[in-house]
């Protein structure tokens, strides 16, 4: 499962809206390699299913994931923060092992 936080209910949201995205639109979730940790995230508005894609909704978002990549992330929030520390996306990933300081990769 992947979960969404409330902030990043409220701000995919505001997204969609402000792009005129329709329904049909969700998030994608993805792993590459990259990144000072050795893994990096990917997060994108797709419309589009792929064969292998694991689907998800929390709070009425819907989450997909490639089966590889869903491997790394299971059971992982998206957050959003808009303080003064840093504004944006961020994964709470209870798989990682250990994070690099930019919170943008991770290792498993």
């Amino acid at each position: 499962m992947l979960f969404v936080s409330d902030s990043a209910k409220i701000k995919i949201d505001q997204i969609l809206q402000e792009q005129h995205l329709g329904g049909n639109y969700f998030i994608r979730v993805s792993v590459q390699g990259g990144g000072c940790s050795g893994l990096s995230y990917k997060m994108d508005f797709d419309n589009k299913l792929n064969p292998d894609d694991q689907e998800f909704e929390d709070k009425g978002v819907k989450l997909v994931t490639d089966l590889r990549s869903f491997l790394y992330v299971c059971n992982t929030t998206l957050e959003y923060t808009d303080g003064l520390n840093g504004k944006g996306f961020h994964f709470k990933n209870p798989n990682a092992t250990r994070t690099c300081a930019c919170g943008e990769s991770f290792a498993v």
